[in-house]
């Protein structure tokens, strides 16, 4: 059937219960080399990549800066590349609830399954009611499956301690195309998330906290069928691997996957560490960890952080020592190119 029609705006909740299954990670915008266009055999190696390592599908990344035309490009591209064997999920990251209702738009004719929700930079809601009315405006004007998701750089402190007011989600998780809460704040411990668990799963609703470190407590506690997003691919396969072993019973190989990659699971941690306060995710550092694993890689434009020699040596250093790579690259330069380069 055409990609829109998929699955009704009514219907979604459905849908979701049923195609909402796995682990869902990230995939950034290729570019050329001299930055000035998409890199479309990039992009398709990536998506031919995550479909190797057993992704569900991708958070298709807007922060890159990509314009309106090449964002619908870079959905066009992945869709057509993956053929039915991916899902993907449009973030929703741009300058204005207009642009991203524009956007989203052009992802349902595209076939792109679903939106995360986030805000755009310059919007500071002075309430509680604010806040919700901006979100329900963006999931009442999208026909795409919509992730509720907060976030601490979100700077919603002033309006709940926790980062974000949960009384936005208690009015909203009604929408007939919410299907997911992706809950990323309440920082330190696992209160919030516990209280989100408790309080939505099992509710018709893909509950998530996409900490990787925690995905093994939630699921043996709640169930947590689907997961996303974050850049779970510099684990390789071994994310999707150890919870499928979970759930077919094998918890003890679950648990050696697990703990596999506590050296990489260490770096990136320090590594984030080091962004703290950026309010900004290193896009990248999430592309070298990215290409370290098979994916493209190449250039990224302005505004992104640098990556320098020290990150990526630790990034590298990590993945050998959880026997993910037999060693570090011995020319961090070559990731700059990519693996397709144009």
């Amino acid at each position: 059937m055409p990609p829109a029609e998929r699955f009704r705006k009514s219907d979604t909740k459905d849908w979701a219960q049923e195609n909402f299954t796995g682990v869902c990670n990230v995939i950034i915008p290729s570019f050329t080399s001299d930055l000035s266009g998409l890199n479309e055999a990039g992009i398709r190696h990536d998506v031919r990549r995550n479909i190797e390592l057993g992704f569900w599908g991708a958070l298709l990344v807007s922060e890159a800066g990509t314009t309106p035309a090449e964002m619908r490009t870079f959905m066009e591209v992945a869709v057509d590349e993956a053929k039915g064997r991916q899902y993907f999920v449009l973030h929703g990251s741009f300058d204005s609830l207009e642009d991203t209702v524009a956007c989203a738009s052009d992802a349902r004719q595209i076939g792109v399954d679903g939106l995360l929700v986030a805000y755009p930079n310059s919007f500071y809601p002075r309430s509680t009611a604010e806040l919700s009315a901006y979100t329900r405006a963006l999931c009442e004007e999208t026909e795409l499956a919509v992730i509720l998701f907060c976030a601490p750089h979100y700077n919603f402190e002033r309006l709940d301690p926790s980062g974000f007011p949960l009384e936005v989600w208690r009015e909203l998780v009604s929408q007939p195309n919410v299907v997911a809460l992706k809950y990323e704040v309440g920082h330190p411990g696992t209160v919030g998330s516990y209280q989100v668990f408790t309080e939505f799963a099992g509710k018709g609703l893909r509950v998530c906290d996409p900490y990787e470190p925690n995905l093994i407590m939630w699921d043996e506690m709640f169930g947590t069928p689907w997961i996303g997003t974050s850049n779970y691919e510099y684990y390789g396969p071994i994310v999707p691997a150890y919870l499928a072993a979970l759930r077919e019973g094998r918890r003890e190989d679950a648990l050696r996957l697990y703990w596999q990659i506590q050296p990489a699971r260490q770096v990136r941690e320090a590594l984030r560490a080091q962004a703290s306060g950026a309010n900004f995710n290193h896009r990248y550092l999430w592309k070298f960890q990215a290409w370290l694993q098979g994916y493209n890689g190449g250039p990224l434009r302005a505004p992104a952080m640098k990556l320098t020699d020290a990150q990526m040596r630790r990034a590298a250093e990590g993945l050998v020592g959880s026997h993910l790579i037999e060693a570090a690259p011995s020319d961090f330069g070559e990731f700059f190119i990519g693996r397709n380069p144009s």
